[in-house]
């Protein structure tokens, strides 16, 4: 039933039946040094084939540019994918059918092709289904040799797609393969697979390891950018954190807690940036994701997006400004913020830890689907809650807070925009890109939504520095809300010192009398009081 399911699907198209391969036998690696353990065959049409990764991959430099670097060193310009220790196993049945007197029992092809160059690979009799190896049919109009996989030379170079072989020898269970290294001397996205066409290989395995490697290290291709994008992230943090410390030192005693909340996000932030790029750092000299240190750059990402979430919500309530707490609310807002802290969790530590493969189609729908969810209810929080204070603000006439806040919620509309039209642009990039082709490009994908998050920040920064009048964006008894506004009338109308002073006493009055009578979590009762 299944392999009928396979053939249908051959017959809407190679680019279908390749895109199939690529989703179906994709395995788990570990990076640009990819690493097979004990890997099993699957039966794809009428083969068995095993995929070794897919990854871009620069042109090796000019010659001349090559031989003034270090041959040892990992940055000598050099493009190639390298076997190592491959070895085939196939089952015991399997070899006993074979004579040991015979020389080749059993062929397996190893085929590198450049993404442009997938139709090169297979071919169709009489316009059916296409197959991956040579049919007697296919032998008499295409001229293939039965029994092996077809390939047709590229159009740019006839010496592309690559094939070797490895060959069982007599009735050994054991094929093993002579290290080897191709040259890359074209940029492009680069595909291996392992491929067995003799029926009696069903059931092989295969075991050893392949190094991809680009002119200045093993990052892949489209990661590669993240090396030096992390760190100008890091110089932009780096930036915003003195001007806000000089700030922040300068006015220590008029700091809010709001502001303490702030100080840490950007801490956060500045302290991820520089172990990402870390992370690439060691990742482009060994091949291999540092599973300690990317659980921990991941763990500061997701503490980081947690608490810049529940800041953003937090202000939206009001949180500092028109109520000193968020009263009932607060373990609504904590639940809140553990639930997505998980959820951010697993989806990053699946998506980046040990592993450079995209994860399953299914898992990631899985793992993305609650952290949509749950972003979705925070930005529908947000705005209800921003509105309200707003309102409250409004009614008070507390005009310089009600100015700060309509410039924050113009600042989260804007972003809000902007992500919903990054998030369409994303999916029609992906869409219109089944085969990585534009994988030079892939990074900055992922890139916006950190550029986002710190524009936002620095938003908030600039809306809420710290400064000699701190005090006035702070929460206050209702008669300290219309300060401002008594202040200036203060000022314009000129009054006498009696008149100040007899203001001061009711001011005095009133507040002890209010501050018998305070709910923190009734605002209706500040308005009525107001």
């Amino acid at each position: 039933m299944e392999l009928r399911l396979h053939t249908r699907r051959f017959n809407n198209g190679y680019a279908l039946f390749f895109f199939f391969l690529l989703s179906f036998t994709a395995i788990t690696s570990y990076a640009s040094i990819h690493v097979y353990n004990n890997e099993t065959f699957r039966e794809v049409g009428n083969s068995y084939l095993l995929s070794g990764g897919s990854e871009g991959i620069a042109a090796s430099l000019t010659s001349a540019a090559a031989d003034e670097s270090d041959p040892s060193s990992i940055h000598d310009g050099r493009s190639y994918i390298r076997f190592e220790n491959i070895k085939f196993w196939r089952s015991k049945a399997s070899a006993d059918q074979k004579s040991d007197m015979e020389h080749s029992t059993g062929l397996v092809q190893i085929i590198i092709f450049e993404a442009a160059d997938r139709n090169n690979i297979g071919g169709s009799a009489y316009g059916g289904q296409r197959a991956i190896c040579c049919t007697p049919d296919l032998a008499k109009i295409e001229g293939c040799k039965q029994g092996e996989v077809i390939r047709v030379p590229s159009a740019t170079d006839i010496n592309w797609p690559i094939i070797l072989n490895a060959q069982f020898s007599g009735n050994s269970i054991v094929a093993s393969m002579e290290n080897n290294e191709v040259s890359i001397t074209k940029t492009g996205m680069y595909n291996l697979f392992f491929v067995a066409c003799d029926p009696k290989l069903k059931g092989l395995t295969m075991n050893g390891k392949t190094s991809w490697k680009n002119p200045d290290g093993f990052l892949p291709g489209r990661m590669a950018p993240f090396k030096k994008f992390y760190v100008y992230m890091s110089l932009a943090y780096f930036l915003l954190s003195l001007i806000w410390l000089s700030q922040y030192v300068r006015f220590w005693n008029d700091v809010l807690q709001l502001q303490h909340c702030i100080t840490a996000v950007i801490a956060l932030g500045f302290f991820e940036m520089i172990l990402w790029h870390l992370e690439y750092v060691h990742f482009n000299n060994t091949g291999m994701r540092p599973v300690v240190l990317t659980t921990w750059v991941v763990t500061i990402g997701a503490v980081r997006k947690t608490i810049s979430r529940l800041l953003i919500l937090s202000v939206s309530m009001g949180y500092g400004v028109v109520r000193p707490t968020l009263g009932g609310l607060t373990s609504k807002v904590l639940v809140l913020g553990v639930t997505y802290f998980f959820a951010t969790e697993l989806l990053n530590i699946s998506e980046y830890v040990g592993t450079i493969n995209d994860i399953s189609g299914r898992a990631k729908l899985f793992l993305v689907l609650p952290n949509a969810f749950l972003d979705a209810f925070l930005i529908l929080w947000i705005f209800t809650s921003l509105s309200k204070t707003l309102e409250q603000l409004q009614a008070k006439r507390s005009s310089v807070k009600l100015d700060i806040y309509r410039k924050f919620s113009n600042a989260l509309a804007v972003t809000v925009i902007v992500s919903v039209a990054w998030i369409g642009y994303e999916v029609y990039f992906k869409a219109t890109d089944p085969f990585n082709e534009r994988w030079q490009s892939a990074w900055i994908i992922t890139a916006f939504w950190d550029v986002l998050a710190f524009a936002l920040l620095s938003v908030i920064c600039c809306l809420w520095a710290p400064s000699q009048s701190s005090q006035r964006y702070a929460y206050s008894e209702e008669v300290g809300e219309n300060s401002d506004d008594e202040e200036t009338q203060s000022l314009t109308r000129g009054k006498s010192d009696g008149d100040v002073s007899l203001v001061k006493q009711e001011k005095k009055e009133k507040k002890a009398g209010d501050e018998e009578r305070y709910d923190e979590e009734d605002d209706s009762e500040e308005d009525k009081r107001e």
